[in-house]
């Protein structure tokens, strides 16, 4: 399960469906398992997608116990900034039953970029970093609010993993964005897909916003 679906048109889950399913995980004594590898690290203001929900929820500071976490979550693609590497994090319990030769993965990564991923894992873990992007995704929304598109029929998303859902086909706003610089994606159908870099400037969203606005006006 995503907890932020990225290919599905940036829908992110209910507490109450996620909280749901780790229910009945334990009551059926089966895995539930996360697919971060587009949501996570750092992508929606918190290190992993899921974490947003326990931030949220009093219960999971309380020492009760998350009703969000995960027995297991995959990631790649942001682990080591581009570089090709995927992983996966795992309860103890289940760690536990795993032994040599059970798990194996072609992206496990060499030295070099496991050390790439240290890195980037590390900075991209620090509050200050998380704060910037949970407030830069803001600032997006808000920009993108602004743009008023009467082909824009609803703005979704968190962090800095947006997405538009529009009454046109997405491909022919992403067509259009190369006129005016913007390298975008969809997601589906009829969902604009915006995924920029964390690192992203105040004044390059209000850039990417200005331009996205002038090929929305232009259809």
């Amino acid at each position: 399960v995503e907890p932020l679906q990225g290919e599905g048109g940036i829908h992110a889950a209910t507490p109450e469906f996620l909280a749901g399913l780790r229910a009945l995980a334990d009551e059926y004594d089966a895995l539930l398992i996360y697919d971060e590898v587009q949501c996570g690290v750092g992508r929606t203001g918190t290190l992993w997608a899921h974490q947003g929900y326990c931030k949220a929820d009093d219960t999971c500071a309380s020492g009760a116990g998350c009703k969000y976490e995960p027995d297991i979550l995959t990631a790649a693609k942001p682990l080591a900034a581009g570089l090709p590497i995927g992983a996966i994090l795992m309860r103890q319990r289940v760690a536990d039953t795993i032994h040599k030769g059970d798990h194996g993965s072609t992206f496990a990564g060499g030295p070099m970029v496991t050390h790439v991923a240290h890195h980037v894992v590390g900075r991209v873990a620090q509050p200050e970093f998380l704060a910037e992007v949970d407030a830069k995704g803001k600032l997006l929304r808000d920009l993108l609010e602004e743009i008023n598109s009467p082909h824009v029929l609803e703005i979704r998303g968190k962090g800095l993993m947006v997405g538009l859902e529009l009454d046109i086909e997405a491909a022919e706003v992403v067509t259009r964005g190369y006129e005016q610089g913007l390298i975008l994606v969809n997601a589906g159908l009829n969902v604009l897909r915006l995924v920029p870099p964390l690192v992203i400037t105040e004044d390059e969203i209000h850039e990417v916003a200005a331009r996205l606005a002038r090929v929305l006006h232009a259809l």
